[in-house]
């Protein structure tokens, strides 16, 4: 497969990356030998009118805020603004079955050999292997080379689920929030080995399930997912002007997408592929867009630990539906933004059925 993918990329007629911007995409010189091969949907954050230029050779669309606009009319509310929620408009216009998406701050990482590691390619591996949520393997995924299912594990559950999300991680600058950033600037997930754990944290080579019932904190800056699968569970919320709220727009689209994973019986992976961030956010910036989501995930957490969907929901979009319903009557009366929020939901469904009627082509 190593081989194969110098000369056939895979899935590259059948996945699109996703980037969210408001700069010029100088970074993807470092990733062209992995993505010049695949389609790119830029979704350019910010003034509309500023020129984003990307380098020659990529095929690419680009949309602005004028684009979203004109595309979804009314519906655009839904897609947030001045922030990098907006990629999940790429999610909903794009045909493709599986998409990867990452921000343009991230950069190509290095395995312990010094071997730079092609991200896109450990996704697809991810997402084109089975999870298996119901029931815990400690050697991690049983479908990775070297790896099998240990003793003890149900021989009935070995074929697993389907994988719809695959979660990737990162070096160098950790995905951090402002308090931690605060208390701890200097600190870098580095990938030097064992000798050196004291003083920096290791490359761990491992692919998980997250187990059923287990929600956890998504990161969209190292991101695959089948679009087929779970696409409509991607919303990435209400973020950025005019919110009350930053940087829980992958959080959100995280709580909602395993509820609904656990639901429809598909699985989600974490560990590789590794990317390496380049930079840190300023962490009193975050802080004033974190605050109020810092004190309402205490309340957001238990609820989504504990929701349950109706057995009559059987797609994405109705399971969706049926929680932004949720979402209304149990957490509007911690601030008014959940009501708006549980409406943007709804928009967002209806927006993403307009744009990908029942029975097309993918």
């Amino acid at each position: 497969m190593a081989g194969e993918s110098s000369t056939t990329p895979l899935l590259s007629d059948e996945l699109d990356i996703v980037i969210p911007t408001i700069r010029n995409l100088d970074f993807l010189e470092m990733w062209r030998p992995f993505f010049e091969k695949y389609h790119l949907i830029i979704v350019q954050d910010g003034d509309p009118s500023k020129i984003i230029k990307v380098p020659d050779g990529f095929d690419y669309e680009l949309y602005n805020r004028n684009d979203i606009n004109r595309i979804l009319g009314p519906k655009a509310s839904c897609i947030s603004f001045k922030d990098s929620a907006c990629r999940c408009f790429g999610y909903m216009v794009s045909k493709k079955k599986y998409i990867y998406t990452i921000d343009d701050d991230c950069f190509v990482a290095k395995d312990p050999s010094g071997k730079d590691i092609n991200a896109l390619e450990q996704h697809i591996k991810n997402l084109l292997c089975p999870s298996t949520p119901h029931f815990f393997n400690t050697l991690y995924d049983p479908y990775r080379d070297g790896a099998d299912f240990v003793r003890g594990y149900p021989f009935s559950l070995r074929e697993g689920v389907p994988t719809a999300v695959s979660h990737g991680l990162w070096l160098n600058i950790p995905d951090y929030d402002a308090p931690t950033q605060l208390v701890k600037p200097r600190e870098r997930n580095t990938r030097h080995v064992l000798l050196e754990v004291e003083k920096h944290k290791k490359y761990v080579d491992a692919v998980l399930t997250i187990p059923k019932g287990t929600i956890f904190p998504m990161c969209g800056m190292n991101l695959a997912f089948n679009r087929d699968l779970i696409g409509p569970a991607m919303y990435f919320g209400l973020m950025g002007d005019g919110q009350p709220i930053g940087r829980y727009d992958d959080m959100w689209a995280g709580w909602c997408t395993k509820v609904i994973c656990d639901h429809l019986n598909l699985g989600v992976k974490t560990g590789l592929p590794y990317i390496w961030h380049s930079k840190a956010s300023n962490p009193f910036v975050n802080l004033k867009k974190e605050y109020k989501g810092i004190y309402w995930q205490e309340d957001i957490i238990p609820f989504f630990q504990s929701v349950t969907l109706p057995k009559e929901c059987t797609t994405v979009q109705q399971c969706y539906i049926e929680l932004a319903k949720q979402v209304k009557a149990k957490l509007s009366s911690i601030d008014p933004y959940f009501t708006k929020l549980a409406d943007a939901m709804v928009t967002w469904i209806e927006a993403w059925d307009e744009l990908n009627p029942a029975g097309d082509a993918k």
